[in-house]
């Protein structure tokens, strides 16, 4: 079910096509995914700004993390892996960067990660010596100008290397040791992750941080919360009472032993697959509250027909006899499966409040809507979301676009839609590493029904 077909782009190059499982019967399955990503950049770098060793309990290991866990080592932080529960590998021992340190030259790999290449550089900025950031091809179309125009309004020197004055990737931060901080303005609409790195390390600016947002309303609110959260679990002042602004007193980041929370978000697939196939899937240890914008799934799996209900900490979704459509705003990160549900619905749908998503690790809205109706769908892209209405899918290549999301979008088309293949798979390593292996282990688990597939909805080809 798994097998990789051999097959060129344009340019002659060999690319990977994974043939994607189709459900000849609904699920029928328990998984545990691996920890939350954004959780797990978040106190890594809360990590290296402690004011003593920390540790991570079963984090995240997945490329985004690893080049994050690069970039602090680059910085001086020394992070160590010790035994863990095993189950998604070690844990992480954490040493912050030291009080003092030799003016040297780091160089971060960004890779694609947004994390990475927004959160580390105010970090750069508190060393002594010159950083220099780059990342993937893709990853110098990024937004990034907030961040370095902040840099520069708190004081701090950014330049290309070439010596011009840089909007994207690559650029050098010169840090001086000590940044004042004080009262900052900045446009934060084009990614809730500038709010997030700039609070991330404002209690080491002197006179900590007055951030202040004006412009269009910042996106993906969510997880500025959970970086006000998890700052406020480390002994960070933060006052986030006054919409569009966030004061960090200055201070120390007390060290921590946390357990990271599983990734919400990259369970949406899986319990997804219990909607496509009109089958049941569980994830265990589903928190009570978290600041995961994965929470949501609760809600909008509710909305697309499936039964929902958590108990003792099991999530369980099971599928009804069709995918509903309806009306989505705001789903962020949640949106390509989202809209690959929508694609199987048997009612049009709009995703609003997600224009944001242009800038992510692809313009997702022009993937969607190309890749939705190269199976045959109907989808068009608005101001700020999608249309998809229903239509009969069919056989064909889903183009990742080397973004996680648009693989395990297409994963989720190919258990309703026979002959599905996804381009590039191995990109979902970038925060789930061995997806392949856990859809195909979802799949085999025993129990199933010996039902059909038949009836899902008429975005499916039987």
């Amino acid at each position: 079910m798994t097998a990789a077909t051999a097959a060129r782009d344009a340019s002659g190059t060999p690319v990977q096509h994974w043939d994607a499982p189709f459900a000849s019967r609904p699920v029928n399955a328990t998984v545990t995914v691996p920890g939350s990503k954004s959780l797990t950049n978040r106190y890594l770098v809360l990590a290296a700004l402690a004011d003593g060793p920390s540790r991570l309990r079963a984090p995240l290991h997945s490329r985004d993390s690893v080049l994050m866990i690069d970039a602090l080592r680059q910085l001086g932080a020394t992070i160590t892996e010790v035994p863990g529960d095993g189950t998604f590998g070690p844990d992480l021992e954490v040493v912050p960067l030291p009080a003092s340190a030799p003016v040297t030259e780091a160089r971060i790999d960004c890779g694609l990660a947004g994390t990475v290449m927004r959160f580390v550089p105010p970090l750069a900025a508190l060393r002594n010596g010159v950083s220099v950031f780059d990342g993937d091809p893709h990853a110098r179309k990024r937004p990034m100008g907030t961040i370095i125009e902040a840099l520069k309004a708190l004081g701090v020197a950014v330049s290309a290397e070439d010596g011009n004055a840089p909007s994207s990737l690559p650029f050098a931060v010169a840090g001086k040791g000590s940044v004042r901080g004080g009262h900052l303005v900045i446009d934060a609409s084009a990614s809730s992750q500038f709010v997030s790195a700039l609070l991330l390390v404002g209690a080491r600016f002197d006179d900590g941080l007055h951030l202040e947002h004006v412009g269009k309303p910042v996106p993906s609110l969510d997880h500025i919360n959970m970086t006000v959260s998890v700052l406020r679990g480390a002994g960070v002042s933060v006052d986030d009472s006054v919409p569009n602004h966030w004061v960090v007193a200055p201070g120390p980041i007390r060290a921590f032993d946390q357990r990271i929370e599983q990734d919400l978000s990259n369970a949406g697939p899986f319990l997804a697959a219990a909607l496509a196939s009109r089958g049941t899937v569980r994830i265990p240890n589903w928190p009570a509250e978290t600041q995961q914008v994965g929470d949501l799934w609760r809600n909008i799996l509710t909305s697309m027909g499936a039964t929902v209900t958590l108990d003792s900490g099991v999530l369980t979704v099971t599928g009804g006899p069709e995918i509903k459509g309806g009306d989505f705003a705001d789903t962020s990160e949640l949106a390509p499966t989202v809209a690959a549900l929508c694609a199987l619905a048997s009612e049009p749908s709009r995703l609003t409040g997600i224009a944001h998503l242009r800038g992510h690790e692809t313009d997702r809205l022009a993937a969607l809507v190309a890749e939705i109706n190269r199976l045959g769908g109907d989808a068009e892209e608005t101001p700020d979301g999608l249309l998809i209405r229903p239509a009969r899918l069919h056989a064909g290549v889903v183009h990742s676009y080397a973004d996680h999301r648009m693989a395990t979008a297409g994963a989720i088309l190919g258990l309703a839609v026979p002959g599905v293949q996804v381009e590039d798979i191995a990109t979902t390593a970038k925060t789930m590493p061995d997806f392949p292996q856990l859809w195909a282990g979802m799949l085999a688990q025993e129990g199933t029904s010996a039902a059909g597939p038949e009836g899902r909805g008429s975005g499916a080809e039987h």
